[in-house]
């Protein structure tokens, strides 16, 4: 995203655009206009059950059956195959976010039908890292440029740079990606090269060549070699990552659980992200790797809503959606009587330390030093917890 132009209407690309292609961008504009997007996991959430964590190999499979072009061709990406080779690896780490990051993106592509190619830009732009900057300008996970950030509604003000949030950024890259796809007749390499060069660009390159989007061939476009290899670098990645799976100790890797991400307001009244962790039993460091754009983990007052992303388990009732009260002591009668009712508690979906203790009459730190828990740890469908001392 370091040279892309920010989409205008599409009435003013009919300048360059061929005939077939100009009902592409006449359809691009107005679904752009007419909707917005929601992040994939908001929207599923007001259906049925968020999916709290989800296993490595489904996030892998989700990705291989999003892709336009799944066949790997003997083609020149030996180069990119050589610098991207530690991508895999990365994806199998289970000391870094990538692997929850990836997912996240993944799922805000494939719910906009668009093709997962997509979801390998931020390898290429910032290696996955929500807080990357560079010397010259771009920002955040997909690196936009402070101008074409505002032009795509993340909002930047004094104290928050909202292209360091993965959830505001994904939102707009997404949106302009499925503007950009529609223009250019479903190909996604023709979106991903009027992504890093901008639309203009692109059109008049299918202009010179006398081509229409709908069959075109963009390896043969006369296009910056910066941007052709940009195409290359996400073909090659797509096939690095496909022919991880065919290795049986990578894929013994990738068989985890993963947290998925979702995005959410700030509720009202918290002021950090370490009170945040606290009140409602997350990883405060998780948080803030997450969530650069806060600095320090304050969270920005900027005059509007502001958006994190979090653990989907950090987000089911009651975190999140409801201020937990202040523990009380509980009289012992009353806790003798509640835990004797009943030893053990299945988790189930939305359970937090927090819940079950008020519901057995326990302190919440009672709860997990019984069960050799603490703060950090995740409550999953199915534990057993210990309710009464042994």
């Amino acid at each position: 995203m370091r040279r892309g132009r920010v989409t205008r209407l599409a009435a003013a690309l009919l300048v360059f655009a061929a005939p077939a292609a100009t009902s592409f961008a006449n359809n691009a504009a107005s679904n752009a206009s007419a909707a917005v997007l929601v992040p994939a996991t908001l929207a599923a959430s007001g259906t049925s059950t968020p999916v709290v964590t989800r296993n490595g190999q489904e996030v892998y499979r989700r990705f291989l059956d999003g892709l336009s072009e799944p066949e790997c061709a003997a083609d020149a990406t030996e180069r990119w195959r050589s610098h991207f080779g530690h991508v895999p690896r990365q994806l199998a780490s289970r000391g870094n976010d990538v692997l929850p990051l990836f997912a996240y993106v993944v799922e805000e592509v494939r719910a906009q039908h668009l093709p997962t190619e997509f979801a390998l830009i931020p390898f290429v732009e910032s290696g996955y890292r929500p807080g990357a900057r560079s010397a010259s300008g771009p920002a955040g996970l997909w690196q936009f440029i402070a101008v074409t950030a505002r032009n795509h509604e993340i909002p930047i003000r004094p104290g928050y740079d909202g292209r360091l949030s993965p959830a505001d950024s994904t939102r707009a890259a997404v949106r302009y990606l499925k503007t950009l796809h529609g223009m250019f007749a479903g190909d996604w390499r023709l979106a991903v090269m009027a992504y890093n060069a901008g639309e203009y660009r692109v059109f008049g390159a299918l202009k010179r060549a006398g081509q229409e989007a709908r069959d075109a061939t963009p390896d043969t476009l006369p296009m910056p070699q910066t941007t052709q290899a940009y195409v290359r670098k996400l073909h090659a990645l797509s096939c690095l990552i496909k022919e991880a799976g065919e290795r049986e100790t990578w894929m013994a890797s990738m068989d985890r659980e993963v947290p998925a991400l979702t995005a959410i307001a700030v509720p009202d009244g918290v002021r950090d992200l370490d009170t945040l962790a606290s009140r409602h039993e997350t990883d405060a460091a998780r948080l803030k790797r997450l969530n650069p754009a806060h600095v320090d983990g304050r969270l920005a007052q900027i005059g509007q809503p502001v958006t994190l992303l979090v653990p989907q388990a950090a987000a089911a009732p009651p975190v999140f959606m409801a201020e937990a009260p202040p523990e009380v002591d509980i009289p012992q009668a009353a806790s003798e009587a509640a835990t004797a009712a009943r030893r053990m508690h299945t988790v189930v979906r939305g359970d937090s330390p927090w819940s079950i203790a008020k519901r057995y009459g326990l302190r919440t730190q009672e709860l997990l030093t019984r069960n050799a828990l603490d703060a950090r740890s995740v409550l999953r469908p199915g534990m057993e917890l210990l309710i009464d001392e042994r």
